[in-house]
């Protein structure tokens, strides 16, 4: 099987977001918010019927479906594409984990369940498989950076600059 960090972060993101999902319905559905640090952090269940910060609310028909073509799409990536990097695989895999896990809620659900809530920035509240998205698309700009620098051949902070051969000062790409 290739691009197996694919399929592992896709796979263990899904069990540890639909697990923490069964939790917070079974904990927080029929009781009060936890305060885990008052004023700042508590977990809060909310059945979000939109997407991060109540886009399109209302629209989990159309969300449901744009949640399985993300995933279907990443998914024949995976499967069909040519091997992808460690960062690209953790990345594109966290993105899966995150479209099956709310896509799972959608589809069974009509709505997404989120229970993180960070009360001292108003954050809007979220869950295991939006946290998943984030930390998909920051590991692939990691991978997108690592490439770009391999290209280039440079770990300067501007591709512009090049050392010319046989000189000892930088300068200007042409």
């Amino acid at each position: 099987m290739k691009n197996k960090g694919f399929w592992l972060a896709g796979i263990l993101g899904v069990i540890l977001d639909q697990a923490t999902k069964r939790w917070a319905v079974e904990r927080l559905l029929p009781g009060p918010e936890i305060e885990l640090w008052p004023g700042v952090f508590h977990l809060t269940y909310v059945e979000n019927t939109g997407a991060a910060w109540s886009l399109f609310e209302d629209s989990a028909e159309l969300l449901k479906w744009i949640s399985l073509g993300v995933a279907l799409a990443l998914a024949l990536l995976a499967i069909r594409g040519g091997i992808l990097g460690r960062w690209e695989q953790a990345g594109y895999g966290l993105v899966w984990a995150g479209a099956v896990g709310n896509g799972i809620d959608r589809f069974v659900n009509g709505y997404v369940v989120d229970f993180f809530n960070l009360i001292w920035i108003r954050f809007p509240v979220f869950n295991v498989a939006d946290v998943a998205i984030n930390l998909g698309v920051a590991c692939l700009l990691i991978g997108l950076l690592q490439d770009n620098s391999k290209k280039t051949g440079s770990t300067s902070a501007s591709p512009c600059l090049e050392k010319k051969p046989g000189r000892d000062s930088t300068h200007f790409k042409d």
